[in-house]
């Protein structure tokens, strides 16, 4: 039975945010208005609930500012090349992953990014959904680039907020979250959706929330699997609507140090700095499926995976990884996943940093 393998890129196989980090590098003050951005994402996403809005959508609205701080394709490639920090092993993994199941790529990431990391790991390009874009086909006026500049260090300057979990609505919101929304609402959808440069929110093809479970239908539909026969691991908001497919459908969904949207939504979660745990997984699925891969995990320990795993390299590394204690791998229930969601965040920022790994 041929199974197949979709993962996230940043996160389960790479420590980077590339959109924050190329923020943080070429626009004034781009951390902060990266990190009210991606507050705003979350509240229409996960809040507001804003029709045909894509979780991840930050992706696309930061792109008027990183032009009219000059950004074009080549910045984009080279940047993407010097910054890229991988997850410990995820080659060896990958490539395991690949003599054992169909492998592919499914990011919310810039396709310049996605290539940088293909090439280094030795991954087909071809087996990624990624956000395909090509800065240089915009153009933006002297004008334009001022005026972006000027909302740019508005929203740098407006005081961060927090999203209450019980938030079913915008009047759930603290007043300055109320007030921040309001005016961002006005800057992207009025003022910088009228300029020329604006055309980016409609032209470019987000592989966001909704697009993540899009990609996973193409992939079975192609492949003429059911998504039982699909494990997918993810981190964060985007990964939301893949998990609820293909857990809806029997397949296995994995957090691995996701935020609270991840833990919440798949049936496992997995607290780790190395990939290695995830080629585990990977192998007791394509070769045992779904049922045998969680009652490894309901049963983690060394002799179980002696017991049930069949490739001794991969088992020899992960022993010499962790020769005392196994790394945290658990099935998420409603008693544990308050505890999960806050051991998996904090975990998270370990690996990423504080400032990646706080990101939604």
């Amino acid at each position: 039975m041929k199974r197949v393998f979709v993962s996230d890129c940043e996160g389960p196989i790479s420590k980077n945010d590339n959109a924050f980090e190329m923020m943080c590098h070429f626009v004034p003050c781009g951390d902060k208005l990266f990190r009210i951005v991606s507050m705003y994402d979350d509240v229409l996403a996960d809040v507001v609930r804003k029709p045909n809005y894509e979780a991840g959508t930050t992706l696309k609205l930061i792109l008027p500012f990183l032009k009219a701080y000059d950004v074009n394709d080549r910045k984009m490639q080279d940047f993407s090349a010097r910054s890229l920090v991988l997850i410990s092993n995820v080659q060896k993994t990958l490539s395991h992953i690949e003599r054992v199941a169909v492998a592919f790529m499914v990011t919310a990431s810039y396709e310049h990014y996605v290539r940088t990391v293909c090439r280094t790991i030795e991954f087909p390009f071809e087996n990624t959904y990624c956000t395909r874009l090509s800065m240089d086909r915009y153009g933006i006026s002297d004008a334009e680039k001022k005026q972006l500049r000027l909302l740019a260090g508005e929203i740098s300057r407006m005081p961060m907020f927090s999203i209450p979990r019980t938030a079913k609505s915008l009047q759930d919101l603290p007043e300055k979250a109320r007030a921040a929304t309001r005016r961002l609402d006005e800057i992207f959808w009025k003022q910088i959706a009228s300029m020329q440069v604006g055309r980016v929110f409609s032209e470019v093809t987000l592989v966001g929330g909704a697009g993540k479970a899009e990609a996973v239908r193409n992939i079975v539909h192609k492949l003429g699997v059911t998504l039982a026969e699909v494990m997918y691991v993810g981190d964060s908001i985007t990964d939301e609507e893949a998990f609820k497919l293909v857990r809806g459908g029997g397949g296995l969904t994995v957090s691995f140090n996701g935020n609270r949207y991840a833990v919440q939504n798949a049936e496992i979660a997995v607290l780790c700095e190395d990939s290695t745990v995830i080629g585990i997984l990977a192998e007791e699925f394509a070769k045992q499926g779904r049922e045998k891969t969680l009652d490894i995990i309901e049963h983690w320990d060394r002799k179980v995976l002696l017991k049930s795993l069949g490739d001794e390299d991969l088992l020899n590394l992960f022993f010499k990884l962790y020769p005392e204690k196994l790394p945290k791998v658990k099935i998420v229930t409603k008693e544990n996943m308050e505890i999960l969601t806050k051991e998996s965040t904090e975990f998270r920022k370990k690996v990423r940093g504080e400032a990646v790994g706080r990101l939604g």
